[in-house]
């Protein structure tokens, strides 16, 4: 359905596009009765190979105001969910941070993840202190050419950097419970098919910056099936690519996650439309 009218301008209101109990998270963020999605209409980026382009390049879902929005996560949780989490809530961020401190009211303790692709300001991370308590960023390129042909964001790496600092610096080091993260951060990395210098430095910067303050989360799941017409990425990841791009982070002691080949389907990609 279409958004919704209404005589608020739409930066007082968040555009939900979709709600559900995610379980093909991390599986300390998705646990065993999974994670309380909350996928937000509109993207800062425009990843050329975005798996959720039907909800990241256009407007489309419900508006909700803050209390409206706090109904939800309530819902969520109400459900089973181990946590709430908002996957790319940054262009709504005074409505979402409005409703956090409403929900918090009552969930004190139901653990707070931001889903970003890790162009944020380190101010807008400084407007989550209190409310957010794990951190779920991309570091997708260390090329800013990279970052520039798949991204339009030439100045994507410096800034992904200064906010994956902020984060650090806000959440702490990674704390884990009966098996469900409850505070931290853990970096993502999505292996891009012919790319996989480009991971190794993604990793190295990893190391270097934050070690094992973090947890990474080495993903596998880039299909052609979301590129668009102009991307040059037309196949998936070779189990070689994968494995050099484990291996070093085997090498580099970083601990964390990664993916089975069957990953690369557009089956573990949420359905919109329902």
């Amino acid at each position: 359905t279409g958004v919704q009218t209404c005589a608020l301008p739409i930066w007082t209101k968040a555009v939900v596009a979709k709600t559900m109990l995610h379980m093909w998270e991390e599986p300390c963020i998705s646990g065993t009765r999974g994670s309380g999605a909350v996928f937000f209409s509109g993207c800062n980026l425009r990843c050329s190979y975005c798996q959720n382009r039907d909800v990241s390049r256009a407007v489309v879902g419900e508006l909700m105001d803050a209390e409206r929005l706090a109904g939800e996560f309530r819902n969520l949780v109400g459900l089973g969910a181990h946590n709430i989490n908002l996957v790319t809530a940054t262009p709504y961020l005074p409505t979402v941070v409005a409703a956090l401190k409403d929900f918090k009211k009552t969930n004190p303790f139901v653990p707070i993840v931001y889903n970003t692709g890790g162009y944020e300001l380190p101010e807008a991370i400084g407007a989550l202190g209190g409310l957010v308590d794990v951190y779920l960023p991309d570091f997708k390129y260390s090329d800013c050419n990279l970052a520039a042909k798949y991204s339009a964001a030439t100045d994507y790496p410096s800034v992904a950097v200064r906010a994956i600092d902020a984060m650090v610096s806000q959440a702490g080091e990674i704390v884990i419970e009966n098996g469900l993260i409850v505070r931290g951060v853990i970096i993502r990395h999505l292996v891009l098919p012919g790319h996989r210098a480009d991971s190794i430095a993604v990793l190295r910067t990893i190391a270097k910056r934050w070690g094992n303050k973090v947890k990474v989360s080495v993903m596998r799941q880039f299909t052609p099936d979301f590129a668009s017409a102009d991307c040059d990425l037309r196949r998936r990841v070779t189990s070689f690519e994968y494995s050099e791009v484990l291996r070093e982070a085997e090498a580099l002691g970083l601990d964390g996650y990664f993916q089975d080949p069957d990953s690369a389907s557009a089956a573990f990609t949420p359905d919109f439309a329902e």
